[in-house]
């Protein structure tokens, strides 16, 4: 069973979202959060397996939230937002996130998202989580991601990674095994200190590897 905290302030989506959840026989809410604070509070009361996090909340928004969930906590977050082109997604997925989703998702891609982000994946798809990472990625912000101890293998794989591959399309493009691919996406994880392949694709804009092969 995979337990499920649903952050939103208002309180008519947090019920759609809690029917919705609790229709589906493997998950089921343990507790609901009206902002930020009260977010943090009740994942660490309850240790979900997956938070959807709105993004946008007065107070104490899902990003602060995120971020702190994040350091403190093993449940991971799915965002939620209304526009596709929210600046504020990838500050979350920076926090910590570990995908987004919009507010107007079919109800079946959400349920199918919660079992992803759940088994320990990322939510690279749909096409536009790639777009903004990658738009915000090269607007002139930092990049403190390096790369040192990566090989030249391991970089192939980021890159695919960061294109929104699966094991499988990887194994192919590569011609490698499936084990041999978890085994460089696990030691891409240690090396870069990611969370999940969320953070593997962030990790490869901001080091600059993805710009420069796109170029």
């Amino acid at each position: 069973m995979t337990d499920v905290v649903i952050v939103d302030d208002q309180a008519l989506l947090r019920g759609s979202f809690r029917v919705l959840v609790d229709s589906a026989p493997d998950l089921r809410v343990v507790g609901e959060a009206g902002d930020g604070a009260e977010a943090v509070a009740v994942v660490r009361a309850t240790s979900p397996d997956v938070v959807l996090m709105d993004v946008r909340m007065p107070g104490v928004d899902g990003i602060s939230a995120t971020r702190e969930i994040s350091a403190s906590c093993a449940a991971r977050v799915l965002m939620l937002t209304t526009f596709d082109l929210d600046e504020y997604v990838y500050s979350a997925l920076r926090a910590g996130a570990s995908g987004f989703l919009l507010k107007d998702t079919p109800p079946a891609d959400l349920l199918a998202a919660i079992r992803v982000v759940a088994a320990g994946d990322a939510l690279l798809s749909p096409s536009v989580t790639r777009r903004l990472i990658a738009e915000f990625a090269r607007g002139g912000r930092e990049r403190p991601v390096r790369l040192e101890g990566v090989t030249e293998r391991e970089q192939e794989v980021l890159v695919l990674i960061a294109r929104g591959l699966s094991n499988p399309e990887i194994q192919q493009e590569l011609g490698l095994s499936h084990g041999t691919v978890k085994t460089h996406i696990g030691r891409l994880l240690h090396k870069l200190q990611a969370r999940d392949r969320a953070q593997l694709v962030i990790a490869a804009y901001e080091s600059g590897l993805v710009g420069a092969r796109a170029r």
